[in-house]
């Protein structure tokens, strides 16, 4: 993984497991918790309308900045 420029060794077990399964609902109401949101929110779901309407429900419930990851994507931090 490369982070801030520098070559950094991954010492966990990466797998690919994804649940088709999501809880919206739990997830909308942990996001809920955070004191302030923060500037921009990334949806990452393989399906394209389950990501677009995780993103349309964040928007509607919380009023955030919200987008749906492109593949391949890259953001600056």
């Amino acid at each position: 993984m490369k982070m801030l420029g520098v070559t950094v060794p991954v010492r966990a077990q990466v797998s690919d497991a994804y649940s088709a399964h999501a809880d919206r609902e739990e997830i909308l109401r942990w996001l809920g918790g955070f004191t302030r949101p923060p500037g921009m929110t990334y949806v990452v779901h393989r399906e394209a309308a389950a990501a677009a309407a995780l993103r349309d429900a964040i928007i509607g419930r919380l009023g955030w900045k919200v987008a749906v990851a492109e593949d391949g994507q890259r953001v600056a931090l």
